[in-house]
């Protein structure tokens, strides 16, 4: 049946917990410019480029509708959400509002999760906030997964302390939402499995020091527990072909040529039956992106993301950490503390992606007219562009990540056990996904972008909390002593 306890706050006279004085707006027309003011925040980059964000990837997962097929780490699940939010590649402006909305629905629960204000004005100050000071929306706007890592790491969290509070349609949304970004990307997947194991030891934690805490397992283990069968299944009734989405063993392989432990056991075991790389090595580039990318790589001679060199390739990364275990821990520890601090926003966004221009451009006349008008096909997308944002979101991100180690610390101080395990739970999950991009990957910024603005709205609700704490504790004081 899994662990499951009920989830408590501080009492209701807890500083942060006391009625609001924060301007509250609760009429209809209110949340309707809440929700549009928040929204506009998330799509300022697709408004300004007039058409969603694209990168590299984006055609891929198109091109998993267009042909039904499954293809290294090109979710055919993000392709049929696409395809969905689109009204059937009508407007691409579908799947970002969507992925927009979900954003803003998720950061007003987990305001209201925490007893802090939720209401129209707070949760678009929020968003509103986090729109400069960060990432977000560079992700919101993106025709990519990468929004789905963050709303599933708190929508994770919310299901396992709110969920006792959540009504019916509350909970359908947070487990639809989780299912869709867990089957959208393998890593995704991966550090939700992560996170599952993270919530059991913070409920033994907090157990062990009596800490006034519950903790629903069940809910996000069955979420995750259910992705994992659903994946396969739906893959084999749609497309015939059951299993995950493919590609695992190709990334880590390109971490290991980026490490040169790949070229190591080439020099030192080559030649070896069964392996066309012995006689390519000279012509092994040295960064994982060139092998895997670049069109001269040997990669391709090998048979490429066709999946003929599979084997091969699953052979040579299982046989050079066996022959150099300690260099892969040590490199894999390395690409894990630089995956952890490179943060900058606008990675590879500037570049011509080739690929996903060609899907664009042939999918219909209607999206290749506003497809081909966008700012970023013109050229206008460039690096000093985000050389001026990085000056707000690369110290922003940073200062976060360093703020909630002092909001663990804070929340024991002040015995508020749920901003302690949050700002926990919030770490552990930069820590894991730093890990299974980096180590398991490569290290790029966009990796730790995509989620490290979750840091800064913990850091925001500390922050609120603390100051509403010393401002009902003010004005308590002049009500006792009115004459002072």
């Amino acid at each position: 049946m899994g662990t499951r306890t009920h989830f408590m706050l501080k009492p209701l006279n807890s500083p942060c917990l006391a009625p609001s004085r924060f301007p509250t707006l609760r009429s209809g027309s209110a949340w309707t410019l809440s929700i549009v003011v928040s929204v506009a925040v998330f799509l300022a980059p697709a408004l300004w480029n007039g058409f969603a964000i694209i990168f590299f990837d984006t055609g891929g997962y198109v091109g998993r509708v267009l042909d039904m097929t499954l293809a290294p780490g090109r979710s055919l699940f993000y392709g049929l959400f696409l395809w969905a939010a689109s009204l059937g590649w009508w407007s691409f402006w579908g799947p970002i509002l969507v992925q927009s909305l979900g954003a803003v629905w998720v950061i007003h629960r987990i305001l209201r999760c925490h007893g802090l204000p939720s209401g129209p004005l707070a949760t678009a100050l929020y968003c509103g906030a986090l729109g400069f000071l960060t990432s977000i929306s560079w992700y919101t706007s993106q025709l990519m997964p990468d929004i789905l890592v963050p709303l599933v790491t708190l929508s994770l969290w919310l299901l396992a302390v709110d969920w006792k509070k959540l009504s019916w349609l509350n909970r359908f949304g947070l487990v639809a939402l989780c299912l869709l970004g867990l089957m959208s990307h393998m890593s995704c997947l991966a550090l939700a499995i992560g996170l599952v194991v993270a919530l059991v030891c913070i409920w033994w934690v907090a157990k062990r020091l009596k800490w006034p805490w519950t903790i629903s397992i069940l809910p996000p283990a069955a979420v995750v527990l259910g992705s994992l069968l659903l994946m396969p299944f739906l893959h084999l009734v749609l497309v015939g072909q059951g299993g995950f989405t493919p590609g695992g063993p190709v990334f880590v392989f390109g971490r290991l040529v980026q490490d040169g432990i790949a070229q190591r056991w080439l020099a030192e075991h080559c030649p070896a039956p069964g392996i066309k790389l012995c006689e390519l090595q000279a012509r092994i580039p040295h960064t994982a992106d060139d092998f895997l990318w670049r069109d001269d790589s040997p990669f391709h001679d090998i048979g490429g993301w066709s999946g003929e060199g599979d084997d091969e390739i699953k052979f040579l990364v299982s046989a050079s950490i066996k022959a150099y275990p300690y260099t892969f821990i040590w490199t894999s520890l390395r690409a894990t503390a630089e995956q952890m601090v490179i943060v900058d926003t606008g990675d590879g966004l500037d570049e011509f992606h080739a690929a996903a221009r060609g899907i664009f451009v042939d999918l219909n006349s209607r999206t290749r007219a506003s497809f081909n008008a966008a700012r970023q096909q013109q050229g206008q997308i460039t690096q000093p562009l985000f050389d001026g944002l990085n000056l707000i979101h690369k110290p922003i991100a940073h200062l976060s990540m360093l703020g909630l180690l002092i909001i663990m610390g804070w929340g024991l101080y002040k015995k508020r056990y749920d901003f302690t395990a949050l700002a926990l739970f919030t770490f552990l999950a930069l820590l894991g996904n730093a890990f299974i991009c980096g180590a398991l990957s490569n290290p790029h910024d966009r990796y730790q972008s995509r989620l490290v603005w979750i840091a800064t709205l913990v850091c925001g609700m500390a922050i609120s909390c603390q100051w509403r704490g010393r401002k009902i504790s003010a004005v308590g004081q002049l009500q006792e002593h009115p004459h002072r």
